[in-house]
């Protein structure tokens, strides 16, 4: 196996099988960049896909690198206590709680702390008191939750807010903090109000001038997933039965695993088909073998 786009293809295994999927289908080591990341298909390594490879591993427990992709993460850890993207951007965005999802002790307590601290302090542009007050101006007496946004300053959206719950989810297993646990029951009204009218999420505009937005299956997956510790309710009915709709048609790997893991964190285990899909990036290799694990890395 090279570092070409095309990696492989897996056909559909129950949990169990999780391992030697991973060891047959992924050479982790062969794709890892000398600096000890790893990049979406090639070319420069990026913190969203060394993360999740990291994650897969955990998952899996075949760890191949472990630590040189941990010191790539630990190279591009800003003096803020959050994480930028990619060596060359110099500023702290939403992987931060993406890495933050990593075990404590791998990562560091103290980097884990810092990077949780650092997320305290990012809502979208829409929780500030301008933007409400502006709001109630104009008769909109709604609520505004908390959720997260890509980068500091801009609005909140589904993908980011998720991956925020979900770290904050796993901060509460150390500390106490009320306002980590208040920011998750924040997120979660976050994203109950993002839902589309089919039950599922795009990226965060359920309407669009006038019109109903379409959801898709990995931000489906991806906000089921966060919302794996909310009270029963019929909105997480309606956003399951959208998460079988979207597996019933998916044709992404990424979409797929999503889903699955969505689906599985509300005890709903599914095959997504005897079909073989194309695992098209190092993404879609680490995802997939975290949806096939018996035990869900992201999940506290």
């Amino acid at each position: 196996m090279d570092r070409s786009g095309v990696i492989s293809r897996v056909a559909d295994h129950p949990p169990r099988q999780a391992q030697s999927i991973a060891q047959l289908t992924v050479n982790w080591q062969d794709r890892q960049n000398s600096d000890g990341g790893w990049a979406y298909s090639r070319g420069c390594s990026w913190a969203e896909p060394t993360a999740l490879v990291l994650l897969a591993q955990c998952a899996t427990g075949i760890q191949e690198n472990f630590g040189a992709g941990l010191s790539f993460l630990r190279s591009i850890a800003r003096p803020d206590g959050g994480w930028r993207p990619q060596a060359g951007v110099d500023e702290s965005t939403w992987v931060t709680s993406l890495v933050a999802l990593l075990p404590a002790e791998a990562l560091g307590n103290e980097r884990h702390e810092r990077a949780i601290e650092w997320m305290k302090g990012q809502t979208g542009r829409e929780s500030g008191w301008g933007f409400r007050i502006r709001q109630r101006l104009a008769g909109n007496k709604g609520d505004f939750p908390d959720g997260w946004p890509w980068f500091p300053g801009a609005s909140a959206w589904v993908i980011p807010t998720s991956f925020g719950i979900l770290a904050f989810e796993r901060a509460l297993r150390f500390t106490g903090d009320a306002e980590v646990r208040e920011r998750v029951e924040s997120g979660r009204r976050f994203l109950i109000s993002k839902m589309c009218a089919d039950g599922g999420w795009n990226y965060g505009t359920a309407q669009a001038l006038g019109r109903d937005g379409d959801s898709y299956p990995e931000t489906t997956g991806i906000a089921l997933l966060a919302l794996h510790g909310a009270r029963e309710s019929r909105e997480l009915a309606r956003a399951r039965a959208a998460a079988l709709r979207h597996l019933e048609t998916c044709k992404t790997a990424e979409g797929i695993a999503w889903l699955r893991m969505g689906l599985a964190a509300h005890g709903q285990r599914v095959s997504s088909g005897s079909a073989t899909r194309v695992l098209r990036t190092n993404v879609d290799a680490a995802l997939t073998a975290m949806s096939l694990a018996e035990r869900n890395p992201l999940l506290s």
